[in-house]
């Protein structure tokens, strides 16, 4: 049997990895972190105002203007984001323009405070704050829906603009305006300034703000009335419907390569998996994989339940999210399911080729072996962040490829965002597991061949990604086909445990700087100790696995210095 404790592979010499281990950082900080480095990004972070800080500024304003006092000892704080307006500024180069002029009385982040039943007639109030300086924005009083959900209701049919009218009290335009003239006031904007926007054709009040353009967006303020009051007011810039359109078409793309790209496929994969893991019994054991598969499932599951601040945010009840959180854990536990058949029947492929990419903890060297996979795998990362960057300043020079924001994706909206980068864990055990462990040999018996077998895997695992909110949606996977090869490349060099250390350092380190970026000793803390958690784990198994200690399973190869992998035919290298 070969094995990855073989010194016949051809493998990259540890000082040439180390060389360009070296290089992948320098770049990374170069072209990632210096450029979040600058006196306008550091001014923005040291700005950042934190969650109870928030809580404390909508409940003086709740008081004091709006004539509501609230306890501020029981709100909920959500992160919210113009991400529509973010992502037309990022894709025209607009960013800084509007930062400079329209960022504090228009932002694109600000956290909402919501304070339950502050009277005996709203369910909720709602109050904007601006992420960065702590300037109140907008607020919205809640009496049976929200304004997101009156405007879901509209376009499902299920109210008509003329019944959302009869809502305000049929109140006319100058019953409106008078209504809207205190808060203009205590909001600090110029009547002068302001103009009804006549092309606006929904229920409310919309100004628009003169001289307040950038690129083809403009200032508006939205006012909203129900029951003959004002019900709510936001500041934002709108975005030209070309812009509009244009996500609306991307966006689309991105469902058909998730749900026929990537689920339709990863699914087949799942059911192969569990076959195979019977016909290659021989091979493995269905023991393996019962840890790996359980910690997917309990980060899983932690991950889910920590996004509770985004469920609460509307106001759900307390039956519905428990009914929604058993349903993510039958679904975590059907991926957890995909996961463990794809250990088993991944590493019973190979085993049964003679291939030894995973080994056991009762083979020789065991320990030392992790240790090595741990090293290597904080190598390979730095490598694969120097080559991200790299093709992230290609595709943004050949497809202009921009990004804009995504509220459902933020750590600021976590119960506890230091669970944040527990995540990397998840991808790590997970996606090698299946789309290299297990995808890679799979494919490579329809497809004969090593290369076409890690290319298809690498872009199954590609479409996966499709939903983030990077355009145009084709760049995504063209970036992570090409990181999904290197993966390839390292899972099949080095084995499994190596690959998988590869992808939580990765992501470990990229989860923990978006951390660290919040602000606080604690995320800051946390950030260096989950880049270091790899390390830790590794020298943790090796104490329980030192060198020379008896083993049942005999060798099979004498271990050299470095842990190599050896195929049995040149299709076994990339």
């Amino acid at each position: 049997m070969f094995s990855v404790f073989s010194s016949q592979g051809r493998m990259p010499k540890r000082n040439t990895v180390r060389v360009l281990a070296a290089v992948g950082l320098l770049v990374f900080l170069i072209m990632q972190i210096l450029p979040m480095a600058t006196p306008d990004s550091l001014e923005q972070i040291k700005k950042t105002i934190t969650k109870q800080q928030a809580v404390e500024l909508a409940a003086e304003f709740a008081g004091s203007t709006l004539g509501m006092p609230v306890p501020s000892d029981d709100a909920l704080v959500t992160y919210e984001t113009r991400s529509d307006i973010y992502g037309y500024l990022s894709r025209e180069d607009l960013m800084e323009a509007y930062a400079k002029t329209y960022e504090e009385q228009f932002p694109l982040e600000v956290f909402r405070v919501r304070f339950e039943q502050p009277d005996d007639v709203l369910n909720a109030l709602t109050v904007d704050v601006n992420l960065y300086g702590g300037r109140v924005v907008g607020f919205e009083r809640i009496l049976t829906y929200n304004n997101t959900t009156k405007e879901m209701l509209k376009k499902q049919g299920i109210e008509s603009s003329e019944s959302l009218q009869a809502l305000e009290g049929n109140l006319s335009l100058e019953d409106k305006e008078r209504l809207a003239e205190p808060y203009l006031k205590a909001f600090g904007f110029d009547p002068a300034k302001l103009k009804p926007d006549s092309t606006a054709n929904k229920p409310g009040l919309i100004y628009e703000v003169t001289g307040y353009e950038v690129g083809q967006s403009r200032g508006l303020i939205q006012f909203n009335y129900e029951n003959g009051e004002t019900s709510s007011m936001e500041s934002y810039f709108d975005v030209p419907a070309a812009h509009t359109d244009y996500v609306k078409g991307q966006k689309k793309l991105a469902n058909w390569f998730t749900w026929a790209g990537y689920a339709l496929f990863s699914f087949v994969l799942g059911i192969l998996a569990i076959v195979y893991s019977v016909k290659t019994r021989p091979f493995s054991s269905f023991v393996r994989g019962l840890v790996l598969s359980s910690i997917y499932f309990i980060f899983s599951m932690v991950g889910a339940l920590n996004m509770l601040p985004l469920l609460q945010k509307d106001g759900l009840e307390a039956v519905f999210l428990i009914v929604g959180f058993v349903v993510q854990g039958v679904v975590t536990l059907l991926i957890a399911a995909s996961i463990y058949f794809s250990l088993v029947g991944g590493d019973g492929l190979w085993r049964k080729q003679g291939i030894n990419l995973w080994s056991r903890a009762k083979e020789p060297e065991y320990g030392r072996h992790v240790l090595s996979s741990m090293q290597n795998g904080y190598l390979w990362a730095l490598i694969l962040l120097g080559t991200q960057s790299v093709i992230f300043f290609i595709l943004e020079r050949v497809f202009g490829t921009w990004s804009t924001t995504d509220a459902s994706q933020s750590a600021y909206n976590m119960l506890y965002p230091v669970l944040f980068p527990l995540l990397a864990w998840v991808a790590g055990i997970g996606e090698e597991a299946v789309y290299r462990l297990f995808g890679i040999p799979m494919l490579k018996k329809i497809f004969r061949s090593t290369f076409i077998a890690s290319l298809i895997s690498a872009i199954i695992w590609a479409f996966g990604h499709s939903l983030y909110p990077i355009y145009p949606v084709y760049s995504r996977p063209i970036e992570l086909t090409i990181i999904g090869l290197m993966f390839s490349f390292v899972f099949l060099r080095y084995g499994y445990i190596t690959a998988m250390f590869t992808h939580v350092i990765f992501n470990s380190i990229l989860m923990s700087l978006s951390l660290m970026l919040m602000g606080g000793a604690l995320n800051w803390s946390a950030g260096i100790f989950y880049i270091v958690l790899p390390a830790i784990v590794a020298f943790v198994i090796y104490l329980f696995n030192p060198p020379g200690r008896p083993r049942s399973i005999p060798p099979v190869h004498k271990r050299e210095e470095e842990p190599l992998l050896t195929s049995p035919h040149p299709e076994g290298h990339l």
